[in-house]
Protein backbone atom coordinates (compact mmCIF):
# COMPACT_ATOMS: atom_id res chain seq x y z
CA UNK A 1 0.00 0.00 0.00
CA UNK A 2 2.82 2.32 0.88
CA UNK A 3 4.58 1.63 -2.42
CA UNK A 4 1.40 2.23 -4.43
CA UNK A 5 0.76 5.44 -2.51
CA UNK A 6 4.31 6.64 -3.14
CA UNK A 7 3.94 5.91 -6.85
CA UNK A 8 0.66 7.81 -6.89
CA UNK A 9 2.25 10.84 -5.24
CA UNK A 10 5.21 10.72 -7.65
CA UNK A 11 2.90 10.48 -10.66
CA UNK A 12 0.69 13.26 -9.34
CA UNK A 13 3.70 15.48 -8.74
CA UNK A 14 5.04 14.84 -12.26
CA UNK A 15 1.65 15.59 -13.81
CA UNK A 16 1.39 18.74 -11.70
CA UNK A 17 4.82 19.99 -12.80
CA UNK A 18 4.12 19.03 -16.40
CA UNK A 19 0.85 20.89 -16.29
CA UNK A 20 2.56 24.00 -14.95
CA UNK A 21 5.17 23.76 -17.73
CA UNK A 22 2.48 23.47 -20.43
CA UNK A 23 0.56 26.33 -18.81
CA UNK A 24 3.72 28.43 -18.79
CA UNK A 25 4.38 27.71 -22.47
CA UNK A 26 0.82 28.63 -23.45
CA UNK A 27 0.72 31.87 -21.49
CA UNK A 28 2.24 34.99 -23.11
CA UNK A 29 5.25 36.38 -21.25
CA UNK A 30 4.56 39.41 -19.08
CA UNK A 31 6.72 42.51 -19.35
CA UNK A 32 5.98 43.74 -15.85
CA UNK A 33 4.48 42.79 -12.50
CA UNK A 34 2.16 45.46 -11.14
CA UNK A 35 2.10 43.74 -7.76
CA UNK A 36 5.90 43.78 -7.43
CA UNK A 37 6.17 47.07 -9.35
CA UNK A 38 9.12 45.89 -11.44
CA UNK A 39 10.09 44.68 -14.89
CA UNK A 40 10.08 40.89 -15.27
CA UNK A 41 12.90 38.86 -16.80
CA UNK A 42 12.55 37.80 -20.43
CA UNK A 43 14.05 34.71 -22.07
CA UNK A 44 17.75 35.48 -22.69
CA UNK A 45 19.30 35.48 -26.13
CA UNK A 46 21.53 32.43 -26.58
CA UNK A 47 25.26 32.62 -27.23
CA UNK A 48 28.04 30.11 -26.64
CA UNK A 49 29.98 32.68 -24.64
CA UNK A 50 27.03 33.26 -22.28
CA UNK A 51 26.55 29.51 -21.95
CA UNK A 52 30.20 29.03 -20.99
CA UNK A 53 30.29 31.74 -18.32
CA UNK A 54 26.93 30.66 -16.86
CA UNK A 55 25.05 33.90 -17.58
CA UNK A 56 22.69 32.17 -20.02
CA UNK A 57 21.58 29.50 -17.54
CA UNK A 58 21.22 32.15 -14.84
CA UNK A 59 19.06 34.20 -17.21
CA UNK A 60 16.89 31.15 -17.95
CA UNK A 61 16.40 30.55 -14.21
CA UNK A 62 15.39 34.18 -13.68
CA UNK A 63 13.05 33.97 -16.67
CA UNK A 64 11.19 30.90 -15.38
CA UNK A 65 11.02 32.32 -11.86
CA UNK A 66 9.56 35.64 -13.08
CA UNK A 67 7.19 34.14 -15.67
CA UNK A 68 5.92 31.34 -13.43
CA UNK A 69 2.10 30.97 -13.75
CA UNK A 70 0.19 32.78 -10.98
CA UNK A 71 3.49 34.09 -9.58
CA UNK A 72 1.80 36.92 -7.69
CA UNK A 73 -0.67 34.52 -6.04
CA UNK A 74 2.10 32.06 -5.09
CA UNK A 75 4.14 34.91 -3.55
CA UNK A 76 1.18 35.93 -1.38
CA UNK A 77 0.49 32.31 -0.39
CA UNK A 78 4.14 31.86 0.61
CA UNK A 79 4.01 34.92 2.89
CA UNK A 80 0.73 33.78 4.45
CA UNK A 81 2.16 30.33 5.14
CA UNK A 82 5.27 31.83 6.75
CA UNK A 83 3.07 34.05 8.91
CA UNK A 84 1.15 31.01 10.18
CA UNK A 85 4.50 29.44 11.09
CA UNK A 86 5.32 32.48 13.24
CA UNK A 87 7.57 34.43 10.92
CA UNK A 88 7.47 38.22 11.30
CA UNK A 89 10.12 39.35 8.79
CA UNK A 90 9.36 39.00 5.10
CA UNK A 91 12.15 39.90 2.68
CA UNK A 92 13.40 42.71 4.90
CA UNK A 93 9.92 43.88 5.92
CA UNK A 94 8.35 43.43 9.37
CA UNK A 95 4.66 42.69 9.76
CA UNK A 96 3.56 44.90 12.66
CA UNK A 97 -0.16 44.45 13.22
CA UNK A 98 -1.90 46.30 10.42
CA UNK A 99 1.29 47.92 9.10
CA UNK A 100 4.45 46.95 7.24
CA UNK A 101 7.76 48.47 8.38
CA UNK A 102 10.99 48.12 6.42
CA UNK A 103 14.07 46.96 8.30
CA UNK A 104 16.99 49.40 8.06
CA UNK A 105 20.31 47.63 7.56
CA UNK A 106 23.57 49.16 8.85
CA UNK A 107 25.45 51.21 6.22
CA UNK A 108 28.41 49.66 4.44
CA UNK A 109 31.95 50.89 3.73
CA UNK A 110 31.51 54.02 5.84
CA UNK A 111 29.25 55.50 3.17
CA UNK A 112 27.14 57.37 5.73
CA UNK A 113 30.19 59.33 6.95
CA UNK A 114 31.32 60.02 3.39
CA UNK A 115 27.90 61.46 2.56
CA UNK A 116 28.02 63.68 5.63
CA UNK A 117 31.39 64.95 4.46
CA UNK A 118 29.92 65.79 1.05
CA UNK A 119 27.24 67.89 2.73
CA UNK A 120 29.97 69.66 4.72
CA UNK A 121 31.86 70.39 1.50
CA UNK A 122 28.68 71.75 -0.03
CA UNK A 123 28.33 74.15 2.89
CA UNK A 124 31.93 75.27 2.42
CA UNK A 125 31.58 75.91 -1.31
CA UNK A 126 28.04 77.29 -1.55
CA UNK A 127 27.27 80.98 -1.13
CA UNK A 128 23.82 80.21 0.32
CA UNK A 129 23.38 78.69 3.81
CA UNK A 130 23.02 74.90 3.85
CA UNK A 131 20.52 72.94 5.98
CA UNK A 132 20.45 69.19 6.48
CA UNK A 133 17.25 67.32 7.27
CA UNK A 134 17.36 63.54 7.66
CA UNK A 135 13.93 61.95 7.75
CA UNK A 136 13.71 58.90 10.02
CA UNK A 137 11.76 55.99 8.58
CA UNK A 138 8.86 54.23 10.27
CA UNK A 139 11.33 51.74 11.78
CA UNK A 140 12.60 54.55 14.03
CA UNK A 141 9.39 56.49 14.63
CA UNK A 142 7.32 53.34 15.20
CA UNK A 143 10.13 51.36 16.88
CA UNK A 144 7.72 50.25 19.61
CA UNK A 145 5.61 48.49 16.97
CA UNK A 146 8.44 46.27 15.73
CA UNK A 147 8.35 42.59 16.73
CA UNK A 148 10.18 41.83 19.96
CA UNK A 149 13.90 41.49 19.30
CA UNK A 150 13.59 42.82 15.74
CA UNK A 151 16.77 44.40 14.40
CA UNK A 152 16.83 47.82 12.80
CA UNK A 153 19.73 50.27 12.62
CA UNK A 154 19.74 53.16 15.11
CA UNK A 155 18.66 56.10 12.96
CA UNK A 156 18.25 58.51 15.89
CA UNK A 157 21.92 58.21 16.82
CA UNK A 158 22.97 58.96 13.25
CA UNK A 159 20.64 61.96 13.05
CA UNK A 160 22.22 63.30 16.24
CA UNK A 161 25.67 62.79 14.67
CA UNK A 162 24.58 64.66 11.53
CA UNK A 163 23.29 67.58 13.61
CA UNK A 164 26.88 68.22 14.75
CA UNK A 165 28.19 69.00 11.24
CA UNK A 166 30.08 72.26 11.30
CA UNK A 167 28.67 74.97 9.07
CA UNK A 168 25.43 73.06 8.42
CA UNK A 169 22.13 73.89 10.12
CA UNK A 170 20.00 70.87 11.15
CA UNK A 171 16.31 70.36 10.37
CA UNK A 172 14.69 68.40 13.19
CA UNK A 173 12.38 66.00 11.38
CA UNK A 174 12.86 63.40 14.12
CA UNK A 175 11.17 65.44 16.86
CA UNK A 176 8.48 66.70 14.49
CA UNK A 177 7.43 63.14 13.65
CA UNK A 178 7.94 61.69 17.12
CA UNK A 179 5.54 64.26 18.54
CA UNK A 180 2.80 62.67 16.42
CA UNK A 181 3.67 58.95 16.63
CA UNK A 182 0.32 57.96 18.12
CA UNK A 183 -1.68 60.10 15.77
CA UNK A 184 -4.34 58.31 13.75
CA UNK A 185 -6.04 61.45 12.50
CA UNK A 186 -6.71 61.20 8.79
CA UNK A 187 -4.26 58.68 7.34
CA UNK A 188 -1.41 58.73 9.92
CA UNK A 189 2.16 59.93 9.38
CA UNK A 190 3.46 56.88 7.46
CA UNK A 191 1.69 54.67 4.97
CA UNK A 192 1.03 51.13 6.19
CA UNK A 193 2.05 49.45 2.91
CA UNK A 194 4.72 51.88 1.68
CA UNK A 195 7.99 53.31 3.03
CA UNK A 196 7.12 56.99 2.46
CA UNK A 197 5.55 59.42 4.86
CA UNK A 198 1.95 60.36 4.17
CA UNK A 199 0.66 63.80 3.28
CA UNK A 200 0.09 64.42 6.98
CA UNK A 201 3.66 63.32 7.74
CA UNK A 202 4.95 65.61 4.98
CA UNK A 203 2.94 68.47 6.53
CA UNK A 204 4.76 68.01 9.85
CA UNK A 205 8.03 67.73 7.94
CA UNK A 206 7.46 71.03 6.19
CA UNK A 207 6.68 72.65 9.54
CA UNK A 208 10.07 71.46 10.86
CA UNK A 209 11.85 72.80 7.77
CA UNK A 210 10.17 76.21 8.07
CA UNK A 211 11.09 76.31 11.77
CA UNK A 212 14.75 75.65 10.91
CA UNK A 213 14.64 78.49 8.37
CA UNK A 214 13.27 80.87 11.03
CA UNK A 215 9.86 81.08 9.37
CA UNK A 216 7.87 78.76 11.59
CA UNK A 217 5.21 81.38 12.25
CA UNK A 218 4.12 81.12 8.60
CA UNK A 219 2.98 77.50 8.93
CA UNK A 220 -0.84 77.27 8.89
CA UNK A 221 -2.79 74.74 10.93
CA UNK A 222 -3.35 71.46 9.02
CA UNK A 223 -7.11 72.02 8.89
CA UNK A 224 -6.52 75.30 7.05
CA UNK A 225 -4.54 73.57 4.28
CA UNK A 226 -6.52 70.36 3.96
CA UNK A 227 -9.19 71.85 1.75
CA UNK A 228 -9.76 69.27 -0.98
CA UNK A 229 -12.29 66.49 -1.47
CA UNK A 230 -10.37 63.67 0.18
CA UNK A 231 -9.02 61.10 -0.24
CA UNK A 232 -8.09 61.01 -3.92
CA UNK A 233 -7.43 57.25 -3.76
CA UNK A 234 -8.29 54.42 -1.37
CA UNK A 235 -6.36 51.74 -3.24
CA UNK A 236 -2.68 52.49 -2.65
CA UNK A 237 -0.57 49.33 -2.22
CA UNK A 238 2.99 50.54 -1.89
CA UNK A 239 6.56 49.31 -2.12
CA UNK A 240 6.41 47.24 1.08
CA UNK A 241 3.28 45.48 -0.15
CA UNK A 242 5.27 44.48 -3.24
CA UNK A 243 8.51 43.63 -1.45
CA UNK A 244 7.06 41.55 1.38
CA UNK A 245 4.49 39.41 -0.42
CA UNK A 246 1.98 40.37 2.30
CA UNK A 247 -1.06 41.12 0.18
CA UNK A 248 -3.88 40.89 2.70
CA UNK A 249 -3.62 44.26 4.46
CA UNK A 250 -6.10 47.01 3.69
CA UNK A 251 -4.79 49.45 1.05
CA UNK A 252 -3.70 52.94 2.05
CA UNK A 253 -5.42 56.19 1.18
CA UNK A 254 -3.70 59.06 -0.60
CA UNK A 255 -4.59 62.71 -0.02
CA UNK A 256 -3.73 65.88 -1.93
CA UNK A 257 -3.98 68.98 0.23
CA UNK A 258 -2.49 72.02 -1.51
CA UNK A 259 -4.42 73.74 -4.28
CA UNK A 260 -2.51 74.18 -7.54
CA UNK A 261 -4.16 77.41 -8.68
CA UNK A 262 -1.68 80.26 -9.07
CA UNK A 263 1.34 77.94 -9.12
CA UNK A 264 3.64 77.17 -12.04
CA UNK A 265 5.40 73.79 -12.13
CA UNK A 266 8.17 73.03 -14.63
CA UNK A 267 9.81 69.62 -14.97
CA UNK A 268 13.12 68.68 -16.62
CA UNK A 269 12.64 64.93 -17.08
CA UNK A 270 14.61 64.66 -20.30
CA UNK A 271 16.77 67.77 -20.12
CA UNK A 272 14.17 70.12 -21.57
CA UNK A 273 11.62 72.15 -19.58
CA UNK A 274 8.01 70.97 -19.74
CA UNK A 275 4.91 72.21 -17.99
CA UNK A 276 3.84 69.92 -15.16
CA UNK A 277 1.78 70.02 -11.97
CA UNK A 278 1.95 69.34 -8.25
CA UNK A 279 -0.06 66.19 -8.92
CA UNK A 280 -0.21 63.76 -11.83
CA UNK A 281 -3.64 62.14 -11.61
CA UNK A 282 -2.77 59.51 -14.21
CA UNK A 283 -0.69 57.68 -11.58
CA UNK A 284 -3.75 57.20 -9.39
CA UNK A 285 -4.85 54.56 -11.88
CA UNK A 286 -1.49 52.75 -11.72
CA UNK A 287 0.30 50.60 -9.16
CA UNK A 288 2.86 53.30 -8.29
CA UNK A 289 0.34 55.78 -6.91
CA UNK A 290 2.89 57.69 -4.81
CA UNK A 291 4.34 58.99 -8.10
CA UNK A 292 1.18 61.07 -8.43
CA UNK A 293 3.09 63.61 -6.30
CA UNK A 294 5.00 65.74 -8.84
CA UNK A 295 4.82 62.86 -11.32
CA UNK A 296 7.53 60.80 -9.62
CA UNK A 297 11.32 60.76 -9.91
CA UNK A 298 12.99 63.40 -12.09
CA UNK A 299 16.34 65.25 -12.21
CA UNK A 300 14.93 68.73 -11.66
CA UNK A 301 11.58 70.35 -10.92
CA UNK A 302 10.82 74.02 -10.20
CA UNK A 303 7.65 75.24 -8.50
CA UNK A 304 6.91 78.98 -8.60
CA UNK A 305 4.45 80.96 -6.50
CA UNK A 306 4.32 84.73 -7.22
CA UNK A 307 2.93 85.32 -3.75
CA UNK A 308 5.77 83.48 -1.97
CA UNK A 309 8.99 84.86 -0.46
CA UNK A 310 12.50 83.67 -1.15
CA UNK A 311 14.05 80.98 -3.32
CA UNK A 312 14.87 77.54 -1.92
CA UNK A 313 16.90 74.67 -3.38
CA UNK A 314 15.92 71.23 -2.06
CA UNK A 315 18.43 68.45 -2.72
CA UNK A 316 16.17 65.53 -2.24
CA UNK A 317 14.94 61.97 -2.59
CA UNK A 318 11.36 60.86 -3.24
CA UNK A 319 10.11 61.95 0.21
CA UNK A 320 10.23 65.53 -1.09
CA UNK A 321 7.64 64.72 -3.77
CA UNK A 322 4.87 65.03 -1.16
CA UNK A 323 6.76 67.76 0.73
CA UNK A 324 7.01 70.12 -2.25
CA UNK A 325 3.33 71.20 -2.35
CA UNK A 326 3.62 72.55 1.21
CA UNK A 327 6.85 74.41 0.45
CA UNK A 328 5.11 75.99 -2.54
CA UNK A 329 2.82 77.77 -0.08
CA UNK A 330 5.73 79.83 1.27
CA UNK A 331 8.41 80.33 -1.40
CA UNK A 332 8.52 82.32 -4.60
CA UNK A 333 10.57 79.49 -6.10
CA UNK A 334 11.26 75.94 -4.92
CA UNK A 335 13.91 74.10 -6.93
CA UNK A 336 13.94 70.32 -6.38
CA UNK A 337 17.14 68.60 -7.47
CA UNK A 338 17.64 64.82 -7.30
CA UNK A 339 21.35 63.82 -7.36
CA UNK A 340 20.42 60.34 -8.58
CA UNK A 341 19.48 61.90 -11.93
CA UNK A 342 20.97 65.41 -11.91
CA UNK A 343 24.68 64.97 -12.66
CA UNK A 344 26.08 68.46 -12.11
CA UNK A 345 27.19 70.60 -9.16
CA UNK A 346 24.37 71.58 -6.81
CA UNK A 347 26.47 74.44 -5.44
CA UNK A 348 26.93 75.87 -8.95
CA UNK A 349 23.21 75.46 -9.65
CA UNK A 350 22.29 77.42 -6.52
CA UNK A 351 24.73 80.19 -7.45
CA UNK A 352 23.56 80.42 -11.07
CA UNK A 353 19.89 80.66 -10.05
CA UNK A 354 20.28 83.12 -7.17
CA UNK A 355 18.86 80.78 -4.54
CA UNK A 356 18.67 81.98 -0.94
CA UNK A 357 19.06 78.66 0.90
CA UNK A 358 19.90 75.02 0.25
CA UNK A 359 18.14 72.21 2.13
CA UNK A 360 19.44 68.65 1.80
CA UNK A 361 16.32 66.59 2.59
CA UNK A 362 16.75 62.81 2.56
CA UNK A 363 15.26 59.83 4.30
CA UNK A 364 17.89 58.14 6.46
CA UNK A 365 17.75 54.78 4.58
CA UNK A 366 18.38 56.56 1.28
CA UNK A 367 21.06 58.89 2.66
CA UNK A 368 23.20 56.06 4.05
CA UNK A 369 23.05 54.09 0.77
CA UNK A 370 23.13 56.82 -1.92
CA UNK A 371 26.40 56.95 -3.85
CA UNK A 372 25.49 60.07 -5.81
CA UNK A 373 25.92 62.71 -3.10
CA UNK A 374 29.57 63.06 -4.11
CA UNK A 375 28.19 65.12 -7.00
CA UNK A 376 26.94 67.90 -4.69
CA UNK A 377 30.04 70.00 -5.19
CA UNK A 378 31.68 68.46 -8.26
CA UNK A 379 31.31 70.20 -11.61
Amino acid sequence: MTTRYSRFLSAFFCVFLGGLLVWHLLLPDRDRSDVENRTLAQFPEFSWEDLKDGSFTKGVEEYFADQFPLRDQWTGLKARTEQVLGKREFNGVYLCGDALIAKVEPPKDGLEEKNLSYVSRLAESAEAPVYLGLIPSAAEIWRDRLPRGAESWDQAAFIARAAELEGVEPIDFLTALRDHTGERTWEGIFYRTDHHWTTLGAYYGHAALMEALGRGEEVPEPEAVRARDLPVSNGFQGTLYSQSGIHWLEPDSIEFWVEESGLTVTSWRDGTPKEAGLYDYDYLGKKDKYSAFLGGNQPLCVVKNPEGKGKLLVIRDSYADSLAPFLALHFEEVHLLDPRYYRYSAAKYAEDNGLDAIAVVYSVPNFITDRNLVLLTQS
